[in-house]
């Protein structure tokens, strides 16, 4: 996917996190390690999400454990960087023919 449609998707994953409650804090946190999406806060849980979209096939497929692997990395980088220490979960958004799909706590 080109970066547009990876910056459209993360913008529509955002408009439907504050709907819900979510306070974004940081987008698109690059480390050595990997890139974390959406970094948001709600009810005193840092919630790590990655954004997946597609039109032709599913979307979730390309959340393997190796990417989940490097999401943790990045998360303890961000923790370590920006002194948090908030109770997490890493979550993600599916986008897949504009329908929105929020899948909690993934885990590796």
């Amino acid at each position: 996917m080109n970066r547009n449609k990876g910056n459209e998707a993360e913008e529509k994953a955002c408009r439907y996190l504050k709907n819900l409650g979510f306070r974004i804090i940081e987008r698109n946190f690059y480390s050595k390690f990997g890139e974390i999406d959406i970094i948001a806060i709600k009810d005193d849980v840092l919630h790590i999400i990655e954004v997946k979209s597609a039109i032709n096939f599913e979307p979730i497929y390309n959340l393997t454990p190796r990417k989940l692997q490097k999401i943790l990395k990045t998360l303890n980088f961000f923790m370590m960087k920006k002194r948090v220490d908030f109770p997490y979960q890493i979550d993600a958004i599916i986008i897949k023919n504009g329908d929105i799909e929020f899948l909690e706590n993934v885990t590796v």
